[in-house]
């Protein structure tokens, strides 16, 4: 028996070992720098395996291509290489769609996309706005402490009226110009007020973008209603009660407003710098107007009806001049921040 291609080849009883058939040896070639070291020892040292690596590869000279770039965008000519002296093609510099919109959406937004929504106002981030209501509040102190003694003076005269109206103190020009100044800083809190109220509870999105120029525009409306309704009552007191009274109402009121300013200003500072909510301030705002409502009706009591004993007449004055222009006025307010919004 013959079995080829075999290890064994039988013959009868005897058995013969062939000839063992020899095949070329193939030598192994690392081609990785990983196969280099997992032929050494595991205790092989650092210098040791970098004398391998480097027995094993020998560095060759690098030849770049020297054939131009193909891969070029559509509508430009054929590339160039980048060795060229020659200034190179736009769109090696920058990419296609640097011009476009969409690929810089920090510069402008343009017709794309939706805006995002805004941060509200506060006059804390307004670094104008917190100058002056800080210039405000100094000037304030200053002048109150200037004078010191016309306030104490007013304040006894809310609860007493001298008969003899001649008698009554007359104001100096500082004290004047500080009822003046109180009666437009009064004037410019109130603004602030309006303004917290508007994007509070209208609209948060006005066509008027700048908060400046709604301060201003509430600031102007104030300033109007006041100066309005004083020059009404001037004439109104001036036909009806004389002259002496009309001027001694004149001074109350003024002293009133200043009033009705000091104690506005703590509460403007609250919902300014201490985010005091907006539905507290207007409650806030609510009582100090009752309060210095009252004793507006009260002061007119004593300076008009108190000698003749009219209370209700004192009734019918007080809401023809004081309480019908207050409404009509914040009727406007609202009027005008409804027409401030923009309708979607």
């Amino acid at each position: 028996m013959t079995i080829k291609d075999s290890t064994i080849v039988a013959t009868g009883e005897n058995v013969v070992m062939p000839e063992t058939v020899t095949e070329p040896v193939k030598t192994f070639k690392p081609r990785h720098p990983y196969q280099v070291l997992r032929t050494l020892p595991k205790d092989a040292t650092p210098a040791q395996q970098d004398s391998a690596i480097q027995a094993t590869f020998q560095p060759k000279e690098v030849r770049y291509s020297e054939r131009p770039d193909t891969l070029h965008l559509p509508g430009y000519g054929k590339g160039k290489s980048a060795l060229e002296i020659t200034p190179l093609p736009k769109y090696y510099k920058e990419s296609f769609f640097a011009g476009d919109s969409l690929f810089h959406p920090e510069r402008s937004a343009g017709r794309y996309g939706v805006a995002g929504e805004t941060v509200p106002y506060t006059v804390r981030g307004d670094s104008s706005m917190s100058l002056i209501l800080f210039l405000g509040f100094i000037i304030m102190v200053i002048s109150a402490s200037g004078s010191r003694s016309f306030i104490l003076k007013q304040l006894k005269s809310i609860f007493y009226v001298p008969k003899n109206l001649s008698t009554a103190f007359s104001e100096t020009s500082s004290e004047m110009r500080f009822q003046i100044f109180m009666v437009v800083l009064t004037s410019l809190l109130y603004s602030i007020i309006f303004l917290y109220y508007c994007t509070r509870y209208v609209s948060d999105t006005l066509i008027i973008d700048s908060h400046y120029q709604l301060t201003a525009i509430f600031l102007g409306m104030t300033l109007a209603y006041f100066i309005s309704k004083t020059m009404v009552s001037m004439a109104v007191n001036w036909a009806f009660f004389g002259m002496k009274k009309s001027l001694q109402w004149i001074k109350v009121s003024s002293f009133l407003i200043t009033s009705e300013g000091m104690l506005l200003f703590p509460v403007v500072l609250l919902l300014s710098f201490f985010n005091m909510n907006v539905k507290s301030a207007l409650i806030s705002v609510l009582i100090i107007l009752v309060l210095v409502k009252s004793l507006t009706f009260f002061k007119s009591y004593l300076i008009f009806f108190r000698r003749k004993g009219y209370f209700l007449q004192n009734i019918l004055y007080f809401c023809a001049l004081e309480i019908v222009p207050l409404a009509a006025f914040w009727g406007f307010v609202d009027m005008m921040s409804n027409y401030l919004k923009i309708n979607f």
